[in-house]
């Protein structure tokens, strides 16, 4: 097969999304994925294992399954990824495909609304093709019940006519391996998530790991930068190298345009200043729902919904979009009473700590 991954993208419209759903999909898409159309976007992808930065056991595991698969001729277990996103769930799944030589099919869960959408799909799968559901915790209760026989046993069961003229015809699959990828595993039902053989958990990058993905994207895009320059992106990208790619180009056009092309420290630090992307990562969005704690809730205990009519932002995109983020470098605490914002975040939007400090107090 030649290097490039022979794909069908599989798309659909979804017109019962909430609002607050399309809210904080529309600002992961905008913060995560952004220019994701670009020129040379997918030449940033890694196309072998070998080529893959970060989440080491994961990689280390899948490839052991891949190359014990091809060594039986039989096809990969099914498998689920699981964490933030711009990990490279979908990275990894177009590798794996590559890997074993065969077809990436690539949908997402909204787009599957009705089990004819999903049969449609598995029953023009050929043997060893990878099936990727990107989203699978947003499949429809209808949709799943056709995929648990057709991952146990390779069939699926639907019904023609109704009446007394209802038959039920079993229709044969080929041999194939579905990925599963989400944001929040948690939603999947137990029935569903016990069908994967193969499970893994992507976590946040480290900041070696992100310079890295900056060196070898900035020599892909052909963007002259040093040391320090990529450190001072991969310190600011959330531990997400998507993000990282999106910022090392925001750097890249700044630098050409204020300077002469060539990216360190100082060029990357200023660029993405007037990006709103301060020396933690935290964007414009995250500071206003920071400083709203501190400030307005004197660092909590604040309900959820009360931020958000606060900030005149969706529970959902405060709850999907900001918090994970502020949880993992620990400024903001979910307690049963409220969120609250710990000393480190008090300080960083230079609110009083006493306010944090007696509210923690009162938890004692």
């Amino acid at each position: 097969m030649a290097d490039s991954a022979r794909e069908r993208i599989v798309t659909g419209a979804n017109d019962t999304d909430s609002s607050a759903e399309r809210r904080a999909t529309e600002l992961l898409r905008d913060r995560a994925q952004r220019n994701s159309n670009s020129p040379g976007m997918n030449d940033l992808r890694p196309r072998r294992f070998a080529d893959y930065i970060g989440q080491r056991d994961v990689v280390n595991s899948i490839q052991i399954a891949v190359e014990a698969a091809k060594h039986r001729g039989d096809t990969l277990d099914h498998a689920l990824f699981h964490g933030p996103p711009g990990l490279g769930k979908t990275t990894i799944s177009q590798i794996i495909a590559r890997e074993m030589d065969t077809t990436l099919v690539h949908t997402s869960g909204p787009a599957l609304e009705r089990p004819a959408d999903v049969v449609g799909i598995l029953s023009n799968q050929k043997y060893g093709d990878v099936l990727f559901i990107d989203e699978i915790h947003r499949l429809s209760h209808a949709v799943e019940e056709y995929l648990y026989s057709a991952m146990e046993d390779f069939r699926v069961d639907f019904i023609t006519g109704t009446g007394a003229f209802a038959k039920t015809i079993n229709l044969p699959l080929q041999k194939f391996t579905l990925i599963g990828s989400t944001t929040r595993a948690g939603m999947l039902s137990p029935p569903l998530r016990e069908r994967f053989a193969l499970t893994y958990h992507l976590d946040f990058y480290s900041d070696e790991e992100i310079t890295q993905v900056v060196k070898r994207s900035a020599m892909i895009l052909s963007v002259p930068i040093d040391e320090a320059g990529a450190e001072v992106i991969a310190k600011r990208s959330r531990g997400t190298p998507r993000i990282a790619n999106n910022l090392l180009r925001r750097v890249r056009d700044f630098a050409q345009v204020r300077g002469d092309g060539k990216i360190d420290s100082g060029v990357a630090a200023e660029a993405l200043r007037v990006e709103g992307v301060d020396e933690l990562g935290l964007d414009r969005l995250d500071r206003l729902y920071l400083e709203t704690l501190a400030k307005n809730y004197g660092g909590g205990p604040a309900g959820i919904n009360a931020l958000a009519a606060s900030a005149n932002e969706e529970v959902q995109t405060l709850e999907d979009v900001v918090e994970p983020f502020l949880l993992k470098i620990g400024f903001i605490m979910r307690t049963p009473q409220g969120r609250r914002a710990t000393p480190q975040g008090m300080m960083h939007v230079g609110a009083p700590i006493e306010s944090s400090d007696a509210g923690q107090r009162s938890l004692l």
